[in-house]
């Protein structure tokens, strides 16, 4: 049954509908499991990868559903809701559908977008062991990066303080000899810390560590979690832990965590993130959760673990990539199906009308401020200048060879005239076009775009990458640049530079992933620029080196690996029922 969206909260809704939430032995039974793949955890429960993957390895893949969206405002346009919204549409056209969806981070759980579990009828239950650490996958990925970097920063301290005769004796280690300069790695936490963006360690005396400058991004963004969004099973999660490069030495040679001997202890907090956690819609269609946010900083896809059990599991496979097309399905393209070899039938794009007339030239949106009447009154005009930003994304995906549909998320305020503008700005830019209302009517308000996604999924599709392997990685970010972004070009500051020149002359980086981190707010990398900018530059300031997931991650303008709190956080409205333990303030 549909609740009443317009006057519950999505916290609301997700205790009713977990009243009739299918209890360990239904989910068994309903996904034909063997008792020893089905692994208990509260209310919820983990699947065994390794046992689902073998038993199910002769079966035939089901289709391949990808969801994306435009440009969003700072609010997001629904791509959780709307990867829901499609498994519950689908569900009521009787198909065998689940999904795969990624764990929401603790920083905008408490700052100012929420969960990213869906929201109103289209919603992840039980929605607060999802917002708040769900099995565990981040704190262990936490522990296991962190871990790296107690790691290193003792091993300086004592470099510093031993000789190498003494080194030897007291713990059998040779000297590393890292250069403070060169730390590739911080400290991560799981909270929007802007303070913590920039610091010094090591203050005190001898005994009190390293002093250097470093710094912490948000827990997402770790490699750790990068490695567990690629890995095949927990040999190759063993194997890239491992390789992972925690700094360069003063000859210029990288340090790993396998030079520092901590990647086997680093494997140990995370041998149990490689199986997917169990979890539904609120229409109780069957959804993994894997893997982690932030396709802006990070690769921001749901696992190729989850992806592999559930297009075994299911004749039609949801999976959601982070952000807008240009960042999430540029990564999804390129990245993840390269990694993985599967290849997708369809891709919907998520679209609002109100990010349409953001593009349009419409007022600034403000997390926490009430919109301007402007997104909550028909103007087609507004509406057909932002359709820019939508056909833009839709050329992006049918670059790749494969069929969008655009989805059209409904909100209450949107007019009959608008949504006619969008569906015919979709069609001549060569995507099929569905409304859908599934945040106010769940399943039922998604017909029509399950009906468009399944009526994409019978057709061939001609999916190819957009660069060879083979292409050097300066090449490579100038064709991401002006094919997905709209660039005329790129710029490099000169450390930035020399830092690509080296990798593209070092071999053993040939086959590494591009991995680009630019803001999610604009095509450019300017996040106050909307619509589709012309005659511009992307500047890169810098390139990562995430050694153990194979990504090399240039990076674009000023954007941080570490998101800020705003003025009006999530935190002040969440609370706790102390009677009933009952979590309240979510969304």
């Amino acid at each position: 049954m549909a609740y009443d969206a317009t006057k519950l909260a999505d916290w609301q809704i997700s205790e009713l509908a977990e009243e009739n939430m299918p209890s360990h032995e239904d989910w068994i039974n309903k996904l034909g499991l063997q008792k020893d793949e089905y692994l208990p955890m509260g209310r919820l429960a983990k699947l065994d990868f390794l046992k689902i993957i073998e038993r199910l390895k002769d079966r035939p893949d089901g289709k391949y559903i990808e969801v994306t969206a435009i440009t969003p405002t700072p609010l997001g346009e629904g791509k959780s809701t709307t990867s829901l919204g499609l498994i519950e549409g689908l569900g009521k056209r009787g198909q065998n559908v689940g999904g795969a969806l990624r764990q929401p981070s603790g920083g905008p759980t408490m700052n100012v977008k929420g969960t990213a579990a869906g929201g109103g009828n289209a919603l992840l239950i039980p929605m607060t062991e999802f917002s708040l650490g769900l099995t565990g996958d981040i704190n262990d990925i936490m522990n296991a990066h962190n871990l790296a970097m107690v790691a290193m920063t003792s091993r300086m301290q004592h470099e510093r303080n031993y000789t190498d005769e003494q080194l030897e004796r007291l713990s059998k280690m040779r000297r590393l000899d890292i250069d403070p300069t060169r730390v590739e790695m911080g400290w991560i936490m799981d909270f929007c810390a802007q303070s913590l963006r920039n610091i010094i360690i090591g203050l005190g005396g001898r005994t009190d560590g390293y002093t250097m400058q470093s710094r912490f991004g948000i827990a997402v963004g770790s490699e750790c979690m990068a490695i567990l969004a690629v890995i095949k099973d927990l040999a190759d999660l063993r194997k890239r832990l491992d390789e992972i490069t925690v700094a360069f030495d003063k000859t210029g040679k990288p340090v790993t965590t396998g030079d520092l001997e901590v990647g086997g202890a680093m494997c140990a907090y995370m041998r149990g993130t490689i199986n997917p956690t169990l979890m539904c819609s609120a229409e109780y269609q069957p959804v993994l959760v894997h893997a982690g946010p932030f396709a802006n900083i990070a690769i921001g896809q749901s696992s190729i673990i989850a992806d592999r059990i559930g297009l075994k599991m299911f004749d039609y496979h949801v999976t959601e990539s982070g952000f807008a097309a240009d960042i999430g399905f540029e990564k999804f393209w390129n990245v993840k199906c390269r990694f993985s070899g599967l290849k997708p039938h369809v891709s919907v794009l998520t679209t609002t009308i109100r990010a349409l007339k953001m593009h349009g030239g419409g007022p600034r949106v403000v997390p926490g401020i009430a919109l301007p009447e402007a997104y909550t009154k028909e103007n087609l005009e507004l509406v057909e200048k932002g359709c820019a930003n939508m056909a833009h994304h839709i050329n992006t995906i049918r670059k790749a060879g494969i069929n969008p549909v655009v989805c059209i998320n409904c909100f209450h305020t949107d007019t009959a005239a608008e949504i006619a503008v969008v569906r015919k700005a979709a069609e001549a830019a060569g995507a099929r076009c569905a409304k859908s209302e599934h945040w106010l009517k769940g399943g039922d308000g998604a017909l029509e775009l399950a009906d468009a996604v399944m009526d994409a999924t019978k057709e061939d599709n001609n999916f190819r990458y957009l660069y060879p392997l083979e292409m050097k990685l300066r090449d490579r970010v100038a064709t991401i640049a002006k094919e997905v972004y709209g660039a005329d070009g790129v710029s490099w500051t000169p450390d930035a530079e020399a830092k690509a020149k080296m990798l593209e002359n070092d071999p053993k980086y040939a086959d590494f992933a591009t991995m680009m981190v630019k803001t999610h707010l604009s095509l450019s990398h300017d996040p106050t620029v909307k619509g589709v900018p012309k005659g511009w530059t992307l500047p890169i300031r810098d390139v990562l080196i995430y050694s153990g997931a194979k990504f090399l991650c240039p990076c674009a303008g000023t954007i941080s690996l570490m998101p800020g709190t705003g003025s009006n956080p999530a935190f002040r409205r969440i609370d706790v029922d102390v009677k009933t333990g009952k979590v309240s303030g979510l969304f």
